[in-house]
């Protein structure tokens, strides 16, 4: 495979965006959602520091997911581990709708989110040590050699997580894209702020409290088998 650059762990992040903002159809319930269940749900976040103790209304345990698509994950969790707070984060406004939708009809209390680019909320909103636990889920894989760049998972943007998860959370990852899972790998088993919880070089089994979402589905009816991650915050 193609080794993943070399950056500086305390370099800046690079410009290129990881993702590029779709239209997308959204429908009249998702529109709906983003209107009326925005303030019960929603954090503008990205432009200044989050006080999530005053977000969520107490101090608990906070799992970030990154790029959380229609929410199918993220409600599940937050509707499993009611002690747990959950902060979402996707740039996609159907997805954003559908999410708020699920959480609403799940009752839930202990989830927000924010419709905005993860770098940014990480550099400027979320303190230091303030993550227990980072969920990336299928991320993009940007397959085409002249888009590794804008992979999500490259070293500076490794440092930066490393920089928000506590001593001891963790960093769960998963793809069906095998050249992005070593990728991935490859760039958080040379985190000096990391530990692969399978060892260097491994991949853990699913976990099981991972929902299987539609997304992972549809991979594996094309034949694509799902890898996990896993890294302990040192």
């Amino acid at each position: 495979m193609t080794e993943p650059p070399t950056v500086a762990p305390d370099a800046p992040h690079r410009a290129i965006r990881s993702f590029v903002k779709r239209g997308g159809r959204i429908t009249v319930g998702q529109q709906r959602a983003l209107a009326e269940l925005w303030p019960r749900y929603g954090i503008e976040a990205g432009a200044h520091p989050l006080d999530l103790d005053a977000v969520f209304g107490r101090r608990a345990p906070r799992t970030l997911e990154i790029g959380f698509g229609d929410g199918e994950t993220l409600v599940a969790l937050a509707a499993a581990h009611p002690e747990r707070d959950y902060l979402g984060l996707e740039v996609h406004a159907p997805g954003v709708g559908h999410c708020l939708l699920r959480a609403a009809a799940a009752g839930l209390s202990n989830l927000r989110v924010a419709q905005h680019d993860a770098v940014e909320v990480l550099e400027r909103s979320i303190a230091p040590a303030a993550l227990d636990e980072v969920l990336i889920y299928f991320p993009d894989p940007w397959p085409k050699k002249r888009h590794h760049k804008r992979r999500l998972v490259q070293p500076a943007f490794a440092a930066l997580l490393a920089s928000r998860i506590a001593a001891g959370g963790r960093l769960r990852l998963a793809t069906d894209w095998a050249p992005y899972a070593e990728w991935m790998r490859e760039v958080l088993d040379a985190s000096a702020a990391f530990d692969n919880v399978a060892g260097r070089g491994g991949y853990v089994p699913r976990p099981a409290a991972r929902p299987v979402t539609k997304f992972e589905r549809r991979g594996t009816r094309l034949g694509h088998d799902a890898r996990d991650l896993e890294y302990r915050r040192r």
